[in-house]
């Protein structure tokens, strides 16, 4: 008997019921985004601090006789630094560790924008602390659209246009998360066999019903048909 999914709904609730086990047929990082354990960011913060204490320890230069002395009145450097105090001032304590921690955040994994709020959120700052924490770091949203799309594209495999929805569910713009596609490189016909090798992992098909399902996931009508060849069909 022809699986569910394999026969086209007539009516709006067999439309939702195939959906659904459509979509529970994907990996659970296919469904919703996830929330890192601020356990693991410690961690890793700590990793971090302690490698970088390691390379700043170096042995103090002597300073030769026609260098000036760093706190001299005229020294050029003085201005600088003054400046970067004073931007350190207008920063509040939990402005300060919000920007570190978007900081910690963007050194092991890409987030959107609004991705690395809510997680800063969720870490207990608040929204303004949060908002602030992330533009402090200028950060480049197409670069990490592209990071992320990699990213899914290791451990599974999607249209272009499943990609491109995956990235938008992140908190991606639209514009974004194309760039981070097509910055990809992507073979879609071979998107398209692996798509149809996981599908007859966990359930059977007829050729026309698997089609039909790797369509209904995004593929064109070719990239289709030639990933469920390449699946031996």
């Amino acid at each position: 008997m022809e699986d569910s999914l394999n026969t086209a709904p007539d009516s709006p609730g067999e439309v939702q019921a195939s959906k659904a086990e459509a979509r529970a047929l994907r990996p659970w990082y296919q469904k919703k985004r996830f929330i890192i354990p601020a356990a693991l960011v410690l961690a890793i913060a700590v990793s971090t601090s302690l490698n970088s204490g390691d390379s700043d320890t170096a042995p103090d230069a002597s300073p030769s006789s026609n260098e000036e002395p760093a706190d001299a009145p005229g020294s050029s450097e003085e201005p600088e630094a003054e400046a970067e105090a004073s931007v350190n001032l207008d920063e509040t304590i939990g402005e300060e560790n919000a920007r570190e921690s978007a900081e910690s955040y963007l050194e092991f994994s890409s987030f959107s924008r609004s991705g690395l709020i809510d997680q800063l959120e969720f870490e207990g700052f608040s929204t303004a602390e949060a908002e602030y924490g992330v533009e402090a770091n200028n950060v480049d949203w197409n670069e990490q659209a592209a990071k992320s799309a990699e990213t899914y594209l290791e451990f599974s495999s999607f249209s272009r246009s499943g990609l491109i929805d995956q990235l938008e569910f992140e908190g991606f713009s639209t514009a974004e998360a194309e760039y981070g596609v097509e910055a990809n490189n992507v073979d879609w016909n071979e998107q398209a066999a692996k798509s149809a090798e996981t599908y007859l992992e966990f359930s059977s098909f007829s050729r026309s019903g698997l089609i039909d399902q790797l369509v209904f996931e995004g593929f064109s009508a070719s990239e289709a048909e030639y990933g469920v060849d390449q699946a031996g069909f």
